[in-house]
């Protein structure tokens, strides 16, 4: 199975602010939990819930069902400007010493 070249390049990163762009879970907002940059693939908060069935065991004698999120692919998601109240693209500007910063493209501010 071939890797896209192109998810390697993203600019997102764990912890960061996302919304969904498509999908059933459109307009969702969460934190980004797990990024898998091989498949493309990544982890948010709340979205892409599935139900996993856990049998019985010491600790959890009653077994059960849990919910967890399951990975949707990078490119279903935006980052989300906390100070536009948008999703935005991120660019990447050099300051005055050459440090690569991360900027939001709606508000135009640094995201580090």
């Amino acid at each position: 199975m071939a890797v896209d070249k192109s998810v390697n390049r993203t600019r997102l990163k764990v912890n960061d602010e996302v919304v969904v762009i498509s999908g059933k879970n459109k307009d969702s907002k969460g934190k980004i939990m797990a990024m898998n940059l091989e498949t493309g693939r990544i982890v948010v908060q709340g979205v892409n819930l599935r139900r996993q069935f856990t049998r019985p065991t010491q600790e959890n004698p009653q077994g059960g069902t849990i919910e967890r999120e399951m990975p949707i692919h990078i490119s279903n998601v935006m980052y989300w400007d906390s100070k536009a109240k948008k999703p935005s693209r991120i660019g990447v500007k050099k300051d005055a010493n050459g440090v690569k910063l991360r900027i939001a493209k709606a508000s135009d501010r640094t995201i580090d």
